[in-house]
């Protein structure tokens, strides 16, 4: 054969290769087989968070009890809120725990079901599959809209009906089939809990002006207090009498609790979250309610249920308190214009997880909320620091084997996971700086919908690490401390397999990753493979991209945002070259988190 041909043959085989990893991971229907179950569960490590309650006082030990009752309740709504048949998969596997001989299995499955959150698995390769066979595969809008929707349908119906569009893209609701059978049994549940009808008075009269002229190719949005009403009542009354056990103990705290109690079934979080954000409580603080909508792949607008029960270190709150002030300085710094208002303190805890149920369970390191820019604006908004997780051996270790695969030997001592802490504090922080709005006073949420969490989470980020240069010239950080900051940034980037477009996290990581080495804070060494880090071109490089990342918030427009995003989160022989020398270093990919609190 000629050598031109041979030459043409390896290029269409190069460009087959290249294709090949491009493909973005699909889910599957075809079920997790015994193989791949085993492979999962050889690949995750158990996290056993096991926080010291000794000192806390009858009252909020009981107090502590009832909450946790409440998060339980929580876990099992949003496993059912993601997938439809997450109730009968349990029940499949309970059943299957109770044959004889089949207890091994079960036992996995169970544990794979909890590492989920429900019965869609994600193997080694990314792929999601059903963990039994009969399991439908999974959907882009989860349960929170008609399963197995498509966008296009309802973005059909809201064009012709424009009134509907706030409630059904509303973070707070779910959607229906306009069908009479559908209208009627929210109209007998709302007649069944006449504490929603009163605290939601227009409802009943909308679903009974539809229930006139039902259209089963329609669609209308409940309030989440409705969809879920027999769960969030059970809630509300564990949540009012846990208040009750503590009012004279910790007034403020339980005070917060009947708030929250009151904004679940009346669908309005802003009692609970002003005093959640401007409150000072004791010992213990709480999470409760939906929030995220990292899950919602359709439209990314639906907030899913979480509760996060947590214990406060109060002399390390106090010390980091203390450290912390002058936002609007860094706010001014930012490259944006105009800047907004922010507060130059910020409510801000470290804490250790007694438990973590619905979306905030799993290894979430921190969390800064409220997100709605209403009650920003109003309240501002309190950082929770999970230091048991964030500082887990488990967690340590395997950030450390995976740094250490990745870079050249020069970069292995720059590791450090207390900077890798500060790292994710100042993420948190980062979610508070930048434009909440666009330039015509749009949330950026509403705006850029689908793409929202990607960008907000790339700018969080970003802000992290071009702050550092400020907070070094201000003493916060020493060189040392600084330095470890930047390579934690490098860290967060690396990824060990392509990212489906739905993960934001990954998503935004290779981003970050692909512009690093565009503007040559990374280079790839020709005979390792392994990263070059170079550190002085790290501020300049972090700035421009937060630059035009937070100028597509500022626009709203969706279509700048889909281009960026597709622009910077390609996928090559060189990122599979890397993902594979991070596989081969890990001894897990996944953390399974059991909790002493629940007797786990």
């Amino acid at each position: 054969m000629p050598p031109t041909h041979r030459v043409r043959t390896s290029l269409i085989a190069l460009a087959a290769a290249a294709l090949a990893l491009a493909a973005t991971p699909s889910p599957s229907s075809t079920p997790l087989t015994p193989d791949e179950r085993k492979a999962i569960l050889a690949r995750t490590a158990t996290i056993r968070l096991e926080p010291g309650l000794g000192g806390l006082s009858s009252e909020e030990s009981d107090a502590v009890r009832l909450l946790l009752r409440a998060g339980t309740i929580v876990q099992a709504l949003y496993e059912q809120a993601r997938h439809p048949q997450a109730l009968e998969t349990r029940v499949r596997i309970q059943a299957l725990a109770r044959t004889k001989g089949e207890e091994a299995e079960a036992r996995q499955l169970a544990d794979l079901y909890r590492l989920n959150s429900g019965p869609i698995i994600t193997k080694l390769d990314n792929i999601r599959v059903p963990i039994l066979p009969g399991v439908d595969p999974v959907a882009p809008g989860a349960n929170m809209y008609p399963w197995q929707i498509s966008a296009v349908e309802i973005e059909r119906w809201i064009n012709n009906h424009p009134n509907d569009r706030t409630a059904l893209l509303d973070p707070l609701t779910v959607v229906r089939r306009g069908t009479a059978a559908s209208l009627r049994a929210d109209l007998a549940t709302l007649d069944r809990n006449p504490a929603l009808a009163a605290l939601n008075p227009s409802l009943a009269a909308d679903l009974r002006g539809r229930l006139k002229r039902p259209d089963e190719t329609g669609f209308y949005a409940v309030p989440q207090s409705l969809a879920w009403a027999d769960s969030l009542a059970r809630v509300s009354a564990l949540l009012h009498e846990a208040a009750a056990r503590i009012a004279k103990l910790d007034p403020e705290f339980s005070g917060y609790l009947k708030l929250k109690a009151q904004d679940l079934l009346a669908n309005d979080y802003e009692g609970g979250d002003a005093a959640w954000v401007t409150g000072h409580f004791k010992h213990l603080n709480a999470q409760i309610g939906s929030y995220e909508s990292y899950d919602d792949a359709l439209f990314g607008v639906k907030a899913f249920p979480s509760f996060s029960l947590l214990l406060r270190d109060r002399r390390a709150s106090d010390a980091l308190l203390a450290q912390l002030g002058g936002l609007q300085a860094l706010e001014d710094a930012m490259p944006y214009t105009p800047h907004k208002r922010v507060r130059d303190q910020i409510s801000v805890g470290i804490y250790d997880v007694i438990a973590d149920f619905g979306q905030a369970r799993g290894t979430n390191t921190a969390t800064i909320l409220p997100n709605d820019p209403h009650l920003v604006e109003r309240y501002g908004r309190t950082i929770l620091m999970r230091r048991n997780i964030l500082l887990d051996p488990v967690t340590i270790a395997s950030a450390r084997a995976s740094w250490k695969a990745a870079v050249m030997a020069e970069h292995v001592p720059e590791y450090d996971a207390q900077a890798g802490m500060q790292r994710v504090l100042w993420h948190e922080i980062g979610h508070y700086l930048g434009p909440n709005r666009t330039k015509s006073g749009e949330p950026v949420e509403d705006a850029l919908r689908e793409t929202a969490d990607k960008l907000e989470e790339l700018k969080a980020d970003l802000a992290a690490l071009y702050v550092v240069d400020a907070l070094q010239k201000q003493k916060y950080y020493d060189q040392s401390t600084a330095r470890g900051v930047y390579a934690a940034g490098i860290l967060r980037t690396l990824n060990k397999t392509k990212p489906r477009t739905d993960e934001t996290y990954s998503v935004m990581q290779l981003m970050q990753f692909n512009w690093y080495l565009d503007k040559g804070v990374l280079a790839l060494d020709p005979a390792s493979h392994h990263l070059l880090i170079r550190y002085d071109r790290y501020h300049d490089a972090a700035g421009s991209m937060l630059r035009e990342v937070m100028a597509i918030q500022q626009s709203g427009n969706r279509d700048a945002a889909q281009h960026f995003i597709d622009r910077w989160a390609s996928w090559d022989m060189r990122h599979e070259r890397l993902a594979s020398m991070l596989r081969a270093a890990e001894s897990s990919r996944f953390r399974l988190v059991r909790y002493a609190a629940l007797g786990e």
